[in-house]
């Protein structure tokens, strides 16, 4: 009986295997009719890129969408190195270098301690990494349809 049941079995995958052998000779290397985020593209082929998003130059400062909003970034940060050794942000933001920079000094709350509220001199480290709650407003279509609105206060 035990024969008999693997038997079977060998019989199963060695018809379900020639299924599959026949099906990759019609459609070598295809898709399966499946469609991905990257649309009906054969694995094989490589689309163009999409091309950059454009950052509006001089657009100044953004209105925020609601209360406590981290301003937006009015400027691409390409090639911006923020690390452990280096903010790029701090070249034109910091209180020393805003003025002769004509940019928008980074807030006091930068500069206290997360806990006790200690004023620091430098930049608290919890609020180093700017691009964590920062980011750029390109000029780019929603990629999802959006119909949040602004609170009433900020109107």
């Amino acid at each position: 009986m035990k024969q008999l049941v693997l038997a079977v079995m060998a019989l199963g995958m060695v018809l379900t295997g020639a299924a599959h052998g026949s099906e990759k000779l019609d459609n070598p290397g295809g898709t399966g009719g499946i469609e991905s985020l990257r649309g009906a593209t054969q694995l094989e082929e490589t689309r163009p890129a999409d091309p950059m998003k454009r950052f509006p130059r001089d657009q100044g400062v953004i209105d925020s969408d609601y209360v406590y909003q981290p301003p937006l970034i009015p400027h691409t940060v390409r090639n911006y190195e923020v690390s452990l050794n280096a903010n790029k942000c701090l070249a034109c933001h910091s209180w020393k270098n805003a003025n002769e920079m004509g940019a928008t000094k980074i807030s006091v709350t930068h500069y206290q301690s997360p806990r006790e509220g200690q004023v620091l001199s430098d930049v608290s480290p919890s609020r180093y990494f700017c691009l964590q709650c920062h980011v750029p407003q390109a000029d780019a279509k929603p990629l999802v349809e959006n119909n949040f609105k602004r609170v009433d206060s900020l109107n």
